[in-house]
């Protein structure tokens, strides 16, 4: 398995702020993705300085205060999810994935409450 991206995902019902301070620390957007999950549309504001880090910001109206996961990007989902899950993580679907026509997506939760977006992206043929 090969973790092809890792980077902090901000989730926040006011995603324009948070956009608005990382583009003062110098980070731009890259793109915009709207992704449908089973409770609605979430867009997300992919971000990137010029040292190559990235950050994404999702607005979520339904959240209670912003939060912090950290985004991880694999070839073999499965083989993730699996370590995950053998190291006390659960999902936060039950056992369900989010699956849509471009990725493969589960929030991970571990026992003491830190946040993982497992994502296998699917290539187009």
């Amino acid at each position: 398995m090969n973790i092809t991206t890792f980077d902090p995902l901000i989730v926040s019902k006011d995603a324009d702020s948070a956009i608005s301070v990382f583009e003062a620390l110098g980070f731009a957007k890259t793109h915009s993705p709207v992704t449908q999950t089973g409770s609605g549309e979430v867009s997300t504001a992919r971000m990137k300085n010029e040292e190559g880090f990235h950050i994404d910001i999702a607005q979520v109206d339904e959240v209670p205060q912003d939060y912090v996961i950290i985004r991880m990007n694999v070839d073999d989902f499965d083989a993730a999810y699996n370590i995950l899950k053998e190291h006390g993580f659960t999902n936060t679907r039950g056992d369900d994935t989010l699956d849509t026509q471009s990725s493969k997506e589960v929030t991970m939760v571990s026992p003491s409450g830190f946040r993982i977006a497992l994502v296998k992206h699917i290539k187009s043929e």
